[in-house]
Parts: C-alpha cells; sequence; structure tokens
C-alpha cells in the first residue's frame, strides 16, 4: 500500500514537472507571437508609408517629364529668370507711428 502510494505521488510530480514545462513553453510561444505580430504591424506601417512616398516621387517624376516642369523645378532650385523678366518684390504698407508731442515734464526729464 505504501509503495502504491510512492508511485503515485511520483507520477503526480512527473505530471507537474510535465505541466510546468509544457505551460512555459506556451508562455514563451505566446511572447514571441506577440513581438511577431508587432513587427508585422510595423512592416506594415512602413509599406504604407513607402507607397504613399512611391505615389508623390512619380508624380513629381510626371511633372519633370514636361518643359514647364523642368522651367519650374529650375526657377525654383536656382531662383533664375528668363530674359526680360523682372523681379517684382511686395512691400508690406508702412505703419504710421502716431507722432506726439513730449510734455514739459518729459523734456525736463529727458535732460537728466
Amino acid at each position: 500500500m505504501r509503495a502504491k502510494q510512492l508511485r503515485r505521488g511520483i507520477l503526480i510530480g512527473v505530471l507537474l514537472l510535465a505541466a510546468f514545462w509544457l505551460a512555459m513553453l506556451i508562455w514563451g510561444l505566446a511572447g514571441k507571437a506577440h513581438v511577431a505580430v508587432s513587427q508585422a504591424n510595423e512592416a506594415k506601417a512602413q509599406f504604407a508609408e513607402l507607397e504613399q512616398r512611391k505615389t508623390m516621387l512619380a508624380a513629381n517624376l510626371a511633372a519633370l517629364a514636361t518643359e514647364r516642369g523642368k522651367d519650374a523645378a529650375i526657377r525654383t532650385a536656382f531662383g533664375v529668370a528668363r530674359p526680360g523678366e523682372e523681379v517684382i518684390v511686395v512691400v508690406p504698407p508702412a505703419t504710421a507711428t502716431p507722432t506726439t508731442t513730449p510734455s514739459w515734464w518729459q523734456k525736463f526729464l529727458s535732460w537728466f
């Protein structure tokens, strides 16, 4: 009877150790799956950003394929103008400063 209980105890201990070991393996796999999912989401976001950038670059290339686009790019990059063109400078209107005459005591204090 005692030997039978000892065998049951050992069997239960081995089964508990095996269950603990399996639980640890599952926990590790769950962590790796979480990392893989987050990296996949980051890769999708980077891909979407690159696709948007590709679209923008394709539009820029299409614009540069025309003479007008080349002309605009050169004007923007180098600040040049065609012969006969003039520069127009837009100046904001001057603000009128109110002119007030200083009082006699301000004149007096300005001497010091």
